[in-house]
């Protein structure tokens, strides 16, 4: 019978664990926790190869220093927790001093959580700017079966919490787009506003924005005064779409006029896209379903894929 050596025992005891489906955010990221893994694996097998393991010592699975890294996680405590409506949440995270997250615009980073052992990985994006000092704040719904939102739900002001990145982004330049028109559900709201407040600070861009924020009633919609502060500018926009309002009666004068009620349907989206001043290149963020129903009504309306992009 053979047997394992005590050197072999130390070797498997330090071999970088394959990461499980749950683990994984489904975002795209790069690199995505399968090529972390990969690369540990391959700094194991030559540290392993030449019987070294000070090879292993630039393996770093977390790190406290505070500096975001797309191949670690980091710690961020928690500031200043506050619930906007029944499941939804708006968290703020210190950073240190007055250093910055240094976003692009419409970046994700990645949470990690552990729900009863199992580890799990989402993907969100901050709403504050990218270039906001001493915090960054982020968007979380919490869905009454989902593994993320059990985590969250424990949260505190003071707790530790762990994220990675940036990821993605909208590659944003001034000018470029005579109007953006941005479809969200829900908190796909999230990586539209650091672009459209980066467009109302800027003096020089005068890119027409239209957003179209779908929610099921008045009451999800999700920061109204930040909403309604960025309707004011000459070059914006906002559409609210409320799947299960059956009248606008009940809404504030200031929202009745650019309300709907029932679903973004096709019919709904030619209306939009005719209205908007200028040839819109689109913005999608929501659910898959969302995303896919969105393409199909835009390419009903005249716009072609390569005038969308979907977070």
């Amino acid at each position: 019978m053979l047997t394992m050596s005590g050197n072999e025992h130390d070797w498997l005891a330090l071999k970088p664990q394959e990461p499980s489906p749950s683990q994984c955010c489904g975002s795209g990221c790069k690199p995505c926790i399968y090529d972390v893994y990969e690369k540990e694996l391959a700094q194991w097998e030559r540290a392993k190869a030449k019987q070294d393991k000070s090879l292993l010592m630039e393996k770093k699975e977390q790190s406290n220093n505070s500096e975001l890294n797309p191949d670690t996680f980091t710690a961020f405590n928690i500031s200043s927790v506050e619930q906007l409506t029944e499941d939804t949440y708006q968290y703020k995270f210190e950073l240190p001093g007055n250093s910055s997250l240094r976003l692009s615009l419409g970046q994700h980073i990645v949470l990690r959580g552990v729900v009863n052992g199992l580890e799990v990985q989402r993907a969100y994006t901050p709403i504050s700017p990218g270039n906001a000092e001493g915090y960054f704040e982020v968007l979380m719904k919490c869905y009454e079966a989902g593994l993320m939102s059990q985590y969250i739900k424990t949260w505190k002001k003071g707790d530790m919490v762990f994220w990675r990145g940036p990821f993605g982004g909208f590659p944003y330049q001034p000018n470029k787009h005579g109007e953006l028109l941005m479809l969200a559900s829900g908190t796909g709201l999230a990586p539209m506003l650091p672009i459209l407040q980066s467009i109302t600070d800027d003096e020089e861009d005068e890119t027409f924005v239209t957003l179209v924020g779908c929610f099921r009633t008045f009451d999800k919609i999700y920061l109204k005064p930040l909403l309604q502060d960025l309707a004011r500018y000459w070059n914006v926009r906002i559409f609210y779409v409320l799947s299960q309002e059956t009248s606008l009666e009940k809404l504030p004068w200031s929202y009745r006029e650019n309300a709907y009620t029932g679903r973004l349907n096709e019919d709904l989206m030619k209306t939009i896209v005719n209205s908007c001043r200028r040839r819109p290149f689109v913005l999608i963020c929501g659910s898959s379903a969302f995303n896919e129903d969105m393409r199909r009504y835009l390419k009903a309306a005249g716009i072609e894929e390569n005038s969308c992009f979907v977070f």
